[in-house]
C-alpha cells in the first residue's frame, strides 16, 4: 500500500495557492503522425504552495488551447484546495473530480492531472522521500525504455530517423504508421528490413484505421516480427479492439487516450489489450495512473507509460510509476528535440541520460526535480 502522513498534522504543508503556468513551444522539429504535423505544442505546469513554503509542481497535457486549462485550474480546482492540508489526495481528487458534472474525462481530467502529480510531489517533500518509494511497489532504480519514433511520412526521412534511434543506442523502437493499409504495410516492411531481425519494433497507427483495415495492417505487423500494434482504431471503440485480438496475432496496445483508470478496465476485462499505455499527464495523474497499472496487472497486461510530446514534470512521474509497477514493460523514451525537456528543469531528458536501454529513477523527495520558472515564464504564451 502506499505510505501516507497524518492529514491533520499539517507540518507547513497547508495549501495556500494553486498557480497555472501556460507554457508553449514551436517543436524544433515537426512531429508528424497519421493525424498530420505537430509544429507548436503546449503544456500547464502546476505549482502548489504551502504555508512552511514547500513547492509541489505538476503538468496537465494541454498540447492545444494552454490558456483554457489554466481557467480551469485556477477558477474550477483552486478554490476546492486552498486551506486544506496537501496530503489526502485521494479526497482532493474525487472533491476536484465533482467540480463539473457529467462523465469524467477531456480537458477536466487533464487539469486533475496536473494538480494531483503536484500533490504527490508535496506528500514525497512532506515524507522526504521519492514517490516511487511512497508507491511501494518493485523500488526498480532503472527503467527500461523505447526509443520514439520513427515518424510517418517519407521514406527517406523515416529511413533517417531509424539511424538517429540506433545511433543512440536504442534496441527497441516504435514507428509510426498512416495512410492506407498498403502504405503501412510497406512502411512496416522498410523499416523491418533497415533495422534488422534483432532490433524490436512497435507501431503506433494513432486511431488511424477501420477495423477491417486495421486487421490487413496487424497481418503485415506479424510477418514483420513487430512486438506490439498500438491504437489501430478509435480509443473508444472496445468492441473494435476485442474482434481485433481475436482475429490478429500480433498483440495489441492502447491506454493514452484514457482519462481514467476505469476507461482503461473494458478493455483490460476482455483481454484486449497485452499493453496499457496511459499518460500521467492526461489520465489524471499519479493517483489514477498508478491505479491504472494496478488493473493492467490484474490482468495480465504489462504496463507502458505513455510521454509523447509532453515535458519533464511528466517524464519524472512516469518514471516512478514505472519504477513501482509491477507489471512495467518499458516507458515511452521521446527523442525529437523538446524545449519542455531540456529547458524546463534540472533533469535531462530520458533520451540523455539513457544508457544501455535503462534510464535512472530520479532520487529526491517528490518528483526529484527542481523547476527553472525563469525558463517557464520565458514561454508563457501571450
Amino acid at each position: 500500500m502506499p505510505q501516507t502522513v497524518d492529514p491533520s498534522v499539517d507540518n507547513g504543508f497547508r495549501i495556500t495557492d494553486v498557480i497555472a503556468h501556460p507554457v508553449t513551444q514551436r517543436l524544433p522539429q515537426p512531429t508528424h503522425t497519421a493525424w498530420g504535423v505537430y509544429e507548436e505544442v503546449s503544456i500547464v505546469l502546476v505549482e502548489i504552495r504551502t504555508e512552511g513554503g514547500a513547492v509541489g509542481v505538476g503538468e496537465c497535457l494541454a498540447r492545444f488551447s494552454p490558456l483554457a486549462y489554466a481557467s480551469l485550474v485556477e477558477d474550477l480546482l483552486r478554490p476546492v484546495l486552498v486551506g486544506q492540508p496537501a496530503s489526502p489526495i485521494g479526497r482532493h481528487w474525487r472533491n476536484m473530480s465533482r467540480t463539473l458534472s457529467g462523465r469524467q474525462g477531456g480537458a477536466l481530467i487533464e487539469a486533475i492531472s496536473g494538480v494531483d502529480i503536484a500533490l504527490w510531489d508535496l506528500l514525497g517533500k512532506q515524507c522526504q522521500q521519492p514517490i516511487s518509494t511512497l508507491l511501494g511497489g518493485e523500488g526498480r532504480t532503472h527503467v527500461p525504455v523505447y526509443g520514439a519514433s520513427v515518424h510517418w511520412g517519407e521514406d527517406a526521412k523515416a529511413l533517417a530517423g531509424l539511424e538517429s534511434l540506433l545511433e543512440r543506442g536504442f534496441r527497441s523502437i516504435k514507428v509510426k504508421i498512416g495512410g492506407t493499409p498498403r502504405e503501412a504495410a510497406s512502411r512496416i516492411a522498410l523499416i523491418r528490413k533497415a533495422a534488422g531481425d534483432e532490433i524490436e519494433l512497435t507501431a503506433d497507427a494513432n486511431w488511424n484505421f477501420t477495423r477491417a483495415e486495421a486487421i490487413e495492417v496487424g497481418n503485415a505487423l506479424h510477418d514483420n516480427g513487430y512486438a506490439w500494434f498500438e491504437e489501430p482504431v478509435r480509443p473508444d471503440d472496445e468492441q473494435g479492439y476485442r474482434l481485433l485480438a481475436e482475429k490478429l496475432s500480433v498483440p495489441l496496445a492502447a491506454g493514452e487516450s484514457n482519462f481514467t483508470a476505469r476507461q482503461a478496465l473494458p478493455l483490460l476485462q476482455s483481454g484486449a489489450l497485452a499493453v496499457l499505455q496511459p499518460d500521467v499527464a492526461r489520465a489524471g495523474g499519479i493517483s489514477e495512473t498508478w491505479l491504472a497499472a494496478q488493473l493492467a496487472d490484474t490482468h495480465e497486461a504489462q504496463f507502458a507509460p505513455h510521454v509523447g510530446m509532453s515535458g519533464i514534470v511528466c517524464e519524472a512521474a512516469s518514471l516512478h510509476l514505472a519504477a513501482a509497477a509491477p507489471n512495467t514493460r518499458a516507458m515511452e523514451c521521446a527523442a525529437t528535440a523538446n524545449r519542455f525537456k531540456s529547458d524546463l528543469a534540472d533533469m535531462r531528458p530520458t533520451v540523455e541520460q539513457m544508457r544501455d536501454g535503462v534510464v535512472p529513477v530520479p532520487t529526491g523527495p517528490g518528483l526529484g526535480i527542481e523547476i527553472n520558472w525563469e525558463a517557464v515564464a520565458a514561454m508563457r504564451p501571450e
